[in-house]
């Protein structure tokens, strides 16, 4: 297996890692205003509190190994993605602010306006991140030059839009789950019946979501259809789906969040296959789309920098498996709660 395809793989694991971290993050937010009471918005937000920012790590570690690996596709992406990017980052500001800042004062109007700021934030946060999927899958015009040659307007498209709001409603099961797994009393229960909602929302824009795939863009199964073993990550996926309600009414909570998990693993797996060996598809025009060969560093480049990951991988992951352990059982409130 060449460098190339493992730096494919390793920028993917860390995608992953952000995606199931983040993403129970984004998914509790927007659940947060169907919340009313003061109390029980506050579990939210100290259930995510003390890892949200860590989960974050894993997206500016997964954007510099791209940077470092296939510095000519992150050039790409990051400048023809620049405003969808630019609002990402907006969002996720706003919403670590209103993290920060909603409980600092009592008043019902100063709550409120940061609840709104978390909620909107965390879905708009989720969506753009769909986005941004739905055109590396769809595909985005470029240039000879590689450079980017659409508009913002463009990326606007029903395809993306659509991957956006699946992206939307699989964080929003995920983090329903992880609320049930992290608190206790009323609000578990009512989120163990919201669970179920959600994983119909997401059920829904999943199939819709597979059909559209499969009728505009045939080209995702090419991969499955060379190597048919990889059709068992499809199947994986669909027996993940399956299990989540499963455990749900057996009310064992972790294993229904590691099933989650799976789901989203296995989508996004299903998302590299169904690129690669492609970093950035043009469409049209696909003799310039931008692949692990040709937007690739150097070999020594990509030697040094997988010494560097050996390294810091683990680290990052430690990291991780720290906060939540030190932070592990159900959310309590405390004078210095948010």
């Amino acid at each position: 297996m060449s460098l190339n395809v493992l730096w494919f793989i390793l920028i993917g694991v860390l995608f992953i890692g952000y995606a199931i971290l983040d993403g129970f993050d984004l998914g509790v937010g927007a659940w947060h205003l169907f919340v009313k009471e003061d109390e029980e918005r506050r579990i939210l937000l100290n259930a995510i509190g003390p890892v949200w920012d860590g989960n974050e790590v894993w997206l500016v570690t997964g954007g510099g190994a791209l940077f470092a690996a296939f510095p000519e596709a992150y050039a790409t992406v990051f400048s023809g993605f620049y405003i969808p990017f630019m609002l990402l980052l907006y969002a996720l500001i706003f919403r670590a602010v209103a993290i920060e800042f909603r409980s600092k004062q009592p008043m019902h109007w100063w709550r409120q306006m940061w609840d709104v700021s978390f909620s909107v934030s965390s879905i708009v946060s989720a969506f753009l991140v769909g986005v941004a999927l739905g055109n590396l899958i769809y595909g985005v015009p470029l240039a000879p030059d590689h450079e980017f040659a659409g508009t913002f307007l463009g990326m606007l498209h029903p395809y993306a839009l659509l991957i956006g709001v699946t992206t939307v409603a699989l964080f929003m099961m995920h983090g329903a789950i992880y609320v049930v797994l992290k608190t206790e009393g009323p609000l578990h229960e009512k989120f163990r019946g919201w669970v179920n909602s959600g994983i119909i929302f997401f059920i829904i824009c999943y199939v819709a979501a597979t059909v559209a795939t499969l009728i505009y863009i045939p080209r995702v199964t090419s991969s499955m259809k060379e190597y048919p073993a990889l059709f068992g990550v499809a199947l994986l996926n669909m027996l993940a789906i399956a299990n989540i309600p499963r455990e749900v009414h057996h009310h064992e909570d972790l294993k229904a969040f590691l099933s989650s998990c799976a789901v989203i693993t296995a989508l996004l797996a299903l998302f590299g296959l169904g690129i690669f060996p492609n970093l950035v598809i043009s469409t049209p025009g696909p003799e310039n789309s931008l692949t692990i060969m040709n937007a690739a560093s150097s070999s020594r480049t990509l030697e040094i920098m997988g010494i560097i990951a050996l390294i810091g991988v683990p680290v990052v992951l430690a990291y991780t498996a720290s906060i939540h352990w030190i932070f592990r059982g159900k959310v309590k409130l405390t004078n210095s709660s948010y």
